[in-house]
């Protein structure tokens, strides 16, 4: 589950790290109104969307004055937002956040994820902060530093000072670094998150670190051991298809192919897909319907997989051994009927 940038602020400052002051507001007037209440000055008005980019597609936007900033959030606001990862529909801004300016003297990067190699939590670093990680680790990756932490010991110091190094960074500055990479640390661990990253993470003029941009994601299948994440969850950010088969229980995930699929097991399901490939076609989606299903439960999944318009072509994969084939069939049919009916 991924969160805004506003709320993974919110949990930051909770844990320790530094984070710019700012406000959230869903009118051009309450931004506006948030701004003064901050005391004015120079301020970035940053769209709120599950998607990165921002910046690319005009959704950061530097202003000087409570006119600029009312005249940004109501552009803003109510519009879909086009990034290089929302697609050509975009996202729709809901809410805005209104930041205090920061001088910046330089720009780092700074993660957090699980490394599933090692089994362990893993910091990414780089002095090539503000800019796609993934370019500079296709372009230039002896600029990334990484760094697992044994989860027998736990962090430490140790760990503070290796990241420090690694982006450069001496004196006062290492120690707030070191102080920073315990709080993230602390934070992944007892949130069960998936991944924070900073980017980026700026060193200020005046000589202090400070998280100028945040995201985090958590795991799934933890979210029922921690209420105060679960709540953070906006709906209206998920695809809608998955938002329903999640409410039905079903596992379903979409794709941007043309064959959709309707396999019982985790595994199959991925085979299936990879036969679809393997034959030069691309799957619509990702659907387990497991090993207890009911018919009608079956006929949801399979309207689910009607319901998107890019299906040309439906792949029932069945393991027997695990449920029965009849249960699949009757469900498949009172699908089809109640599509066709419909239309």
């Amino acid at each position: 589950m991924n969160i805004h940038e506003y709320q993974a602020k919110s949990l930051l400052r909770d844990y320790g790290a530094p984070v710019a002051e700012g406000r959230i507001a869903h009118s051009p007037q309450e931004a506006a109104a948030q701004a003064h209440d901050l005391g004015g000055g120079t301020f970035v008005v940053k769209a709120q969307i599950h998607a990165g980019g921002r910046g690319k597609g005009g959704g950061i936007k530097l202003v000087k004055t409570l006119s600029e900033l009312h005249a940004e959030a109501d552009r803003m606001l109510g519009k879909p937002l086009v990034t290089p990862q929302t697609g050509p529909k975009g996202r729709l801004v809901r809410r805005v956040y209104v930041v205090k300016d920061t001088t910046i003297a330089r720009e780092l990067y700074l993660s957090l994820l699980v490394d599933r190699g090692s089994g362990r939590v893993a910091f990414v670093a780089s002095t090539e902060g503000g800019v796609d990680i993934e370019a500079v680790a296709a372009n230039t990756p002896e600029k990334i530093a990484t760094l697992t932490v044994d989860p027998a010991s736990g962090i430490s110091n140790f760990h503070g000072r290796v990241i420090a190094s690694a982006l450069k960074l001496e004196g006062p500055l290492a120690k707030q670094c070191t102080s920073l990479v315990k709080s993230l640390y602390k934070l992944f661990v007892e949130k069960d998150a998936s991944l924070i990253e900073i980017n980026p993470l700026v060193v200020t003029k005046e000589g202090n670190l400070l998280c100028l941009d945040a995201k985090i994601a958590f795991d799934d299948n933890a979210l029922f051991r921690h209420g105060d994440i679960a709540e953070l969850r906006d709906i209206h950010e998920e695809e809608p298809a998955e938002v329903e088969a999640a409410r039905l229980g079903l596992s379903y995930v979409k794709l941007d192919g043309s064959i959709g699929c309707m396999v019982n097991g985790a595994g199959l399901a991925m085979a299936t897909m990879d036969i679809i490939k393997l034959y030069g076609m691309e799957p619509a989606n990702f659907l387990d319907v497991g090993g207890g299903a009911s018919k009608e439960k079956v006929a949801a999944a399979f309207k689910i997989i009607l319901s998107d318009p890019n299906v040309k072509g439906i792949l029932v994969n069945i393991f027997g051994g695990i449920m029965k084939c009849d249960v699949i069939a009757e469900g498949v049919v009172a699908a089809v009927k109640e599509f066709f009916r419909a239309r």
